[in-house]
């Protein structure tokens, strides 16, 4: 039951694939590649040097404009969760950005910085920023009292309650609004690279799509977008196996 648990994606996944080459055999398309098609435009791709070239072109700019995000917006989430005064203050400004759809500042990003690298980052810190924020106030919000409580009651300074009641209490609620966050940049930088820069899988689309309707290339970026998503995503999903958050996640 164990290997029928571990091989049913791979299952699902040969079964869609199927479905794709039949439906394209009973349509006799043109446009719509085969997944052969597609799997002979990745390879062509690694030959010429451009796969590992625009993977690492995206994964660069998420990088940089996620892990801004991460070191500005937790910090300011936890201090307007614990002080509501500020949250207070500044939670209108906040949901009024938060609903603006990060691709609705590429005009302004590109007035700002150009087209290039720092117009993706820009934006990927835009779509990462506001849901981690948000997520990092709800986060200091949903601690039972209890726990603030008994740390105080054993004479705790704020600073002491802050890391050892605080940040343990958050962290579980925190993985899970960075792994959506991530997602979120993932999804961005790849628009992102449709208009303001020149090189990722965002790119390679608009490219193979102008230069004479390469499908298979557009199909075969959409392949490798998702695929490096996925293992994003797993690589997150490992943050919640740590010991030190298992407590969070058994709670629930």
């Amino acid at each position: 039951m164990r290997i029928l648990r571990t091989m049913l994606p791979y299952g699902v996944i040969a079964l869609l694939v199927s479905i794709w080459q039949l439906a394209i055999l009973l349509n006799s398309s043109t446009l719509l590649p085969t997944p052969w098609a597609v799997a002979k435009g990745i390879a062509e791709l690694a030959r010429n040097g451009l796969l590992v070239k625009y993977v690492v072109a995206s994964l660069f700019r998420v990088s940089w404009g996620y892990v801004l995000a991460v070191l500005t917006a937790i910090p300011l989430g936890l201090f307007l969760g614990w002080y509501s005064r500020g949250e207070k203050a500044l939670n209108p400004l906040l949901q009024i950005l938060r609903p603006i759809s990060p691709l609705a500042w590429i005009p302004i990003s590109i007035l700002w910085f150009g087209v290039g690298d720092m117009a993706a980052v820009f934006l990927i810190y835009l779509a990462s920023f506001l849901p981690l924020t948000v997520t990092a106030i709800t986060s200091v919000k949903n601690i039972d009292m209890v726990h603030i409580n008994a740390g105080r009651n054993f004479g705790l300074s704020q600073r002491q309650l802050v890391l050892r009641v605080l940040y343990p209490a958050v962290m579980p609620q925190l993985i899970v609004g960075l792994r959506i966050a991530l997602g979120v940049a993932w999804l961005v930088v790849v628009a992102a690279e449709m208009i303001a820069v020149n090189s990722g899988l965002g790119f390679l689309i608009v490219d193979a799509r102008n230069a004479g309707n390469r499908y298979d290339l557009v199909v075969a970026g959409m392949v490798l977008i998702g695929v490096t998503g996925l293992l994003l995503d797993i690589a997150m999903r490992k943050l919640e196996g740590l010991k030190a958050l298992r407590w969070g996640y058994g709670s629930i």
